[in-house]
């Protein structure tokens, strides 16, 4: 079985500051790493190959020539091998652009029996990814997918919804796009590291690996970001001290009533 897991190379949103006084975005010397979401699409994605018996598990990143130092990470993990296709920041900005990169990667690596993203990615928490290139490719969608196996050669997925799971079942290949925290990454060992060295790693260009440039995807671009801001939030602070325990208790309920965070007995 031949797997293929999108994953993007993304600014650390946990360590993103907002300028309390602008609300501007502090993004000056801000880490940047694989994305959870994209993590545990991954792990989805190896449960499954494993489960199989065998097969291979490949995954695809558009990003910049640094996103090839977070590709150890998943490698560590069990992916069999990555291809990073170089972003060219004038032309990728918009989902509708990045599909189409995506797309262009896909064909030129060849048939795939299933095709893994996360529901979102950590940054831009679009959800569009996975439905486009659903359509682009002519393939099945299952989004929100929290458990996934083969069933008489037919994808069967758990998929999350607001009210409960429903189960589907789906013709290969098709794409998923997985739920949040569904598939917790696994732990990577010193060996798993040493091994993922070896691993064979692919960088492509748009322009001369894809035939792509960026006068082509800018028609893809039809917003305009006009800023970005964050949003602070004031705690409270209150502290609670200098009683017993029981009373301290008392009084942190009555908080939390107060704030409408609890509900009292009816």
């Amino acid at each position: 079985m031949k797997i293929l897991v999108l994953i993007k190379y993304s600014y650390d949103v946990a360590e993103i500051k907002v300028d309390p006084s602008s609300k501007e975005l502090r993004l000056a010397g801000v880490p940047e790493k694989i994305g959870n979401i994209d993590k545990n699409a991954v792990e989805a994605a190896i449960r499954l190959r494993d489960a199989q018996g065998g097969g291979t598990v490949q995954v695809l990143c558009l990003g910049p020539e640094a996103a090839r130092e977070g590709f150890r990470d998943v490698l560590a993990m069990g992916v069999d091998d990555a291809t990073l296709v170089v972003e060219n920041a004038d032309g990728v900005k918009e989902a509708a652009a990045v599909v189409h990169v995506l797309e262009a990667a896909i064909k030129k690596m060849g048939s795939f029996d299933l095709i893994v993203c996360g529901f979102a990615s950590d940054d831009g928490y679009t959800y569009q990814v996975a439905p486009r290139l659903a359509e682009r490719l002519g393939m099945p969608l299952v989004s929100y997918v929290r458990q996934i196996s083969l069933v008489d050669g037919k994808l069967k997925a758990d998929r999350d919804l607001d009210e409960g799971l429903q189960t589907v079942a789906a013709p290969l290949p098709a794409v998923i796009s997985v739920a949040e925290e569904a598939f917790p990454p696994r732990r990577t060992t010193l060996m798993d590291a040493i091994k993922a060295k070896k691993k064979p790693v692919n960088v492509w260009s748009m322009e001369a690996d894809l035939g792509l440039n960026s006068d082509q995807l800018q028609q893809f671009n039809s917003l305009l970001s006009s800023s970005q801001v964050g949003i602070v939030v004031h705690r409270k602070q209150n502290v609670f001290k200098g009683k017993p325990a029981a009373e301290l208790a008392d009084q942190l309920i009555d908080a939390l009533l107060e704030e409408a965070v609890l509900k009292g007995a009816a």
